[in-house]
């Protein structure tokens, strides 16, 4: 044993509603503990090029999923969080492709995977599935789309300003973390950082940013009103 609760239908059905319409026993077969996988920090659950074998349903846990650039960079696409699902798996396996990105765990993980089966019988004759499963493309359409006007159209200091401004203080992260969720390199990231501190607007330490100024960040990332 690994000391992690057990986990019952119940809790699975409080955490994803929409395979409600699954038969008690198929629930109770999913939650199996030889079912579930622990996945330690780091683990790649998917890279580019790959088949999906499932659809990935998240216990507990985060998953980051990723794009990588022919120069070794990497871009964080979305995070996965329990609840919710991986968009990625979800368009591979209505459109029968590969994987089009790599997805690795955040934070250790416990999951389990619904088979391609099972998901292609849900999406064929569970409305609330099936709507599950296209809200949840939509949502993470518009996430990317996001993405992309933010790439294209604001400088990286205005993004890396947003970027600290929405995570919880004080922010606990290296200049390669953030680099990567901005598709950069820590260099630039460290001589943006370097230049919010001479002005003021942010403290730096090790592994560790504090805000001073928020609203002078605001006006740089282009929130403040």
């Amino acid at each position: 044993m690994d000391g992690s609760p057990a986990f019952s239908p119940t809790d699975l059905l409080a955490l994803y509603p929409a395979l409600g319409g699954l038969a008690h026993d198929e629930l109770a077969s999913l939650c199996q503990p030889e079912v579930i996988a622990r996945l330690p920090k780091g683990t790649e659950l998917f890279v580019e090029r790959q088949a999906c074998r499932g659809f990935p349903l998240l216990i507990s846990g985060r998953i980051k999923v990723v794009k990588n650039t022919a120069g070794g960079r990497e871009m964080l696409l979305y995070h996965v969080e329990p609840g919710s699902s991986c968009v990625i798996s979800s368009s591979c396996l209505l459109g029968h492709t590969a994987y089009t990105a790599r997805g690795v765990a955040e934070t250790p993980l416990r999951l389990l995977i619904l088979p391609t089966a099972l998901f292609e019988r849900l999406i064929a004759g569970n409305a609330s599935f099936r709507d599950y499963v296209f809200h949840l493309l939509a949502e993470r359409i518009a996430e990317l789309m996001q993405l992309v006007e933010e790439v294209a159209f604001h400088r990286l200091d205005q993004r890396l300003a947003k970027l600290l401004l929405g995570k919880p203080e004080p922010i606990q992260a290296s200049h390669q973390a953030l680099a990567d969720e901005l598709g950069s390199v820590r260099e630039i990231v460290s001589r943006l950082l370097k230049g919010f501190a001479d002005q003021g607007l942010v403290a730096l330490g090790r592994e560790r940013i504090e805000l001073l100024d928020r609203a002078g960040l605001g006006q740089l990332a282009g929130t403040a009103r």
